[in-house]
């Protein structure tokens, strides 16, 4: 008689893809879904308003992906605020936060100079204004403009929750934050909670237990990524003017080489300079570099930016929540610094005017200060007015560009969004402050492991995310 027992069969488990290659497939469907919308063409014009009607795949896209960033938005707020209170009131424990905050602004001007001059260089290089088939019929000045005292109005919380209304032209009204009032609310909360001690420790117990399940939601938010991947790019490659590409061709080329030249010549030599690995940082800190690029939102993209930069790149948190969302509001090397030095060129050769060296040396001044200076307004456009206003250029340049915006703004917000990680990953590592296990740990499955997972639930290593 057998006597021998059939060992269980193992439970089979449904294994996807890494989360980085979930990332990539949406951004291959999302081509090629948009194209095919494209090729659908619109369902008509809306007699009344004269708007086009999009095709029902177009809109589809463009509803999974608005939704998906609009998730993302609603969550900035709660994330914002509670992170920096928490961190904050961890500073009794941290004797050099002074000089970490100091030396975050500090390489936020340093990167942000570097940018400017590859910006200047290519712009004076391949003279973008002089080749060009757009006319002046498309020269048009924009409703708002930067100035230099949004910086401090920016400051001034309207209320206590930073939140601004508006009309949405239909009778209704809509709601938008400021991020930087809301950072400013948070800092001097975070103060009070110092200086009154033991009394504000129910408080704090309820700002960390209040920020653990926001950051439960967000993780939950983030796992939606790959299919809202598809939808943002989808929508951008259906409806932005692919077509202007012709008439700015060399505009085009110029941002997008400024951009690569930054992303990656400048910033893997400032990893190697400091000790880091190029492919854990651009591993770790992927699944927010390919969100910003297809949801051109470095605000919406901040609560991704700042959970790899803690779980993934090993950046204390304490540190990270203060630091990735003053770079989410002043830290914009595509759109600050490459962007309006290139633009500011092109507008000067396009209107028969010269730039003096004084010229040049404002236009860097703006891009390191200027990202400050229009913080609770950030935006390209604004950025640009603001350079074009303090050299005394037409602002009517501005419209020139509007038609193409849409496009270079998918690269200049993943810079963005690349160096608001690099920063505080490189000063971590100068304070001896970086978690190198960390950083040096191979990716897992997913975009990093949640703190309380399990230790039986969690995933293996596998491929890079």
């Amino acid at each position: 008689m057998n006597t021998s027992v059939e060992a269980p069969a193992k439970r089979s488990r449904l294994r996807l893809p890494s989360f980085g290659v979930q990332v990539l497939t949406g951004l291959v469907l999302g081509v090629v879904l948009g194209l095919v919308a494209r090729s659908m063409g619109a369902d008509g014009v809306d007699s009344a308003t004269g708007e086009v009607d999009p095709n029902w795949l177009t809109e589809t896209l463009s509803t999974v992906g608005g939704t998906f960033v609009t998730l993302l938005r609603a969550v900035v707020p709660p994330l914002v605020f509670l992170a920096i209170v928490a961190s904050i009131a961890n500073l009794r424990e941290v004797t050099n936060a002074a000089r970490l905050a100091w030396k975050t602004l500090s390489w936020f001007a340093i990167t942000a100079l570097i940018a400017v001059t590859i910006g200047i260089a290519l712009g004076l290089v391949l003279q973008p204004g002089d080749h060009t088939s757009v006319t002046s019929d498309a020269a048009s000045a924009p409703s708002s403009s930067g100035s230099w005292l949004d910086f401090l109005t920016g400051l001034v919380p309207a209320n206590v929750l930073g939140l601004e209304g508006y009309d949405n032209g239909d009778g209704s009204v809509g709601f938008s934050f400021n991020v930087l009032q809301i950072l400013v609310v948070a800092i001097a909360v975070g103060i009070a909670t110092l200086k009154v001690g033991e009394a504000a420790d129910p408080f704090l117990a309820f700002v960390r237990s209040a920020l653990a399940v926001v950051q439960k939601v967000l993780w939950w938010i983030i796992l939606l990524a790959p299919i809202a991947t598809v939808g943002l790019l989808g929508n951008a490659v259906a409806s932005y003017g692919w077509d202007a590409l012709g008439s700015l061709g060399t505009f085009t080329v110029a941002i997008y080489a400024g951009l690569a030249i930054v992303l990656l010549g400048v910033y893997p030599a400032l990893l190697k300079l400091n000790g880091l690995s190029v492919r854990q940082f651009f591993s770790g800190a992927w699944p927010a570099m390919s969100l910003a690029f297809v949801s051109r939102s470095s605000v919406g993209t901040m609560p991704l930016t700042q959970s790899v930069t803690e779980r993934n790149l090993g950046v204390p948190r304490s540190y990270a929540s203060f630091a990735v969302p003053l770079g989410a509001t002043t830290k914009m090397d595509g759109c600050a610094s490459i962007y309006p030095a290139i633009s500011a060129i092109f507008v000067a050769q396009f209107f028969g005017l010269d730039l003096s060296v004084t010229d040049y040396v404002l236009i860097a001044f703006v891009s390191v200060i200027g990202s400050a200076a229009t913080a609770g307004v950030t935006g390209a456009t604004v950025m640009l007015t603001l350079t074009l206003s303090t050299l005394g250029l037409p602002l009517e340049g501005v419209g020139l560009l509007l038609a193409i915006d849409p496009i270079l703004d998918m690269g200049r917000t993943a810079v963005n969004v690349t160096g608001q990680a690099l920063v505080p990953t490189i000063v971590a590592k100068r304070e001896g402050i970086l978690d190198r296990e960390t950083y040096d740990a191979p990716r897992g499955r997913t975009p990093w492991r949640e703190e309380a997972e399990p230790a039986a639930d969690r995933e293996p290593a596998g491929a890079a995310a």
